[in-house]
């Protein structure tokens, strides 16, 4: 074939190749760190978004405790990978426990303050407590991994741990990666007492946690500044916070509990044969859509439509307000490292909706290997 002939073909290839280039630099990079309860929960459907979004680039999850035990969340995760066709996304297992809280320490101050009925993980560890809030199967110690009712997965997670895998992302990816943090922030805390320089390098952190304003069930006033995502690891809360961030966005349950994953719309998902359809179709239930408004803020913006700004921290005191909120106008705050904080506060259901339904509807999505 002469050169003549052959050029055009290279010409082609070339720009191609070149067009491809530019689609992945455009893509917007995360990680996604969880406490992955399963099968199809708020955590789950929170981190399909993200795999299903053709404009994102996932540099990997990264798993904590909180809902339930790493180790368990963990093989969700997997398997949630096999089966919505996401298997070359790489998975890092966190933190086990929290920084200084501990089971031993909320029985003490169950006894002095009250009980905290919501405690994740630790839930049912004593004779006669039951599981509540949607966990399903039966307390375990954390290294302990049950059959998983939805199968158990092949895939292996990484040899990396969750906080030396953020510290190797911001620094190969500078200013460019959102740290989206869907439950405790224990793996984001150790990162950045490892490396100190890991918010500034981030691009942002994007937060489904805390409460301010709360909106809630009667049965959780008592409750209704002790988040769980912020009260299972306060210290960790305090260390993120105290960092600073180029910028914060945190999706308080406040507006979480906006949102409501139902039956009617379990059933619209259904009808896409999407494998991740399918898999919610045949796992996911009724519950507060906590973590997927979290992503959807960040994925669209407009799906937002009011938010706040307040400096914030977390009560660290191991007295009554421990793990509660605490947030400062501008002027009040105490100004000991506060970060400015933006905080949804009303959402456009009808948009968030249908932009849930028509991700899950997507293909599964080729991820390039960029964490290597």
């Amino acid at each position: 074939m002469g050169l003549k002939r052959i050029m055009p073909f290279i010409i082609a290839c070339v720009a191609l190749a070149s067009a491809s280039s530019a689609a992945a630099q455009t893509k917007r990079k995360v990680i996604i760190d969880q406490d992955a309860r399963g099968a199809a929960t708020t955590d789950q459907q929170s981190i399909l978004m993200f795999l299903q979004s053709p404009n994102v680039e996932t540099l990997g999850i990264t798993v904590v405790s909180g809902d339930m035990w790493r180790d368990e969340e963990v093989a969700h995760t997997l398997r949630m990978l096999e089966l919505t066709g996401h298997q070359d996304i790489p998975v890092y297992p966190g933190a086990v426990y929290p920084l200084i809280n501990r089971m031993e320490m909320i029985e003490r101050w169950e006894k002095l303050y009250g009980t905290v009925h919501y405690q994740g993980a630790w839930n049912g560890h004593r004779p006669g407590m039951n599981l509540g809030d949607g966990l399903r199967g039966k307390y375990h110690l954390p290294f302990e991994v049950p059959d998983l009712a939805e199968g158990n997965p092949k895939l292996q997670a990484q040899k990396e741990d969750a906080a030396h895998f953020i510290i190797r992302m911001v620094h190969k990816y500078p200013h460019e990666v959102t740290i989206y943090a869907g439950g405790p922030m224990t793996d984001i805390a150790q990162a950045i007492s490892l490396d100190p320089h890991v918010s500034e390098l981030a691009q942002e952190l994007v937060v489904m946690g805390g409460s301010i304003a709360p909106v809630v069930p009667k049965d959780w006033v008592a409750e209704n500044r002790r988040e769980f995502n912020f009260w299972w690891d306060p210290e960790a809360v305090h260390i993120v916070l105290t960092s600073p961030w180029h910028k914060i966005t945190i999706t308080t349950v406040d507006i979480s509990v906006k949102t409501r994953m139902t039956k009617e719309l379990i059933a619209q998902i259904a009808k896409s044969s999407s494998p991740a359809s399918q898999y919610l179709a045949k796992y996911a239930d009724e519950e507060f859509m906590w973590d997927e408004l979290a992503v959807a803020g960040w994925l669209d913006p407009t799906v937002i439509t009011q938010q706040t700004q307040y400096f914030m921290d977390i009560d660290i005191s191991h007295t009554a307000g421990y793990g509660n909120v605490l947030v400062w106008t501008d002027g009040a705050q105490p100004g000991l490292g506060e970060q400015l904080v933006n905080i949804p506060e009303e959402l456009n259901k009808e948009k968030f909706y249908k932009m849930f339904i028509d991700l899950m509807a997507e293909p599964p999505a080729a991820h390039a290997a960029a964490t290597k």
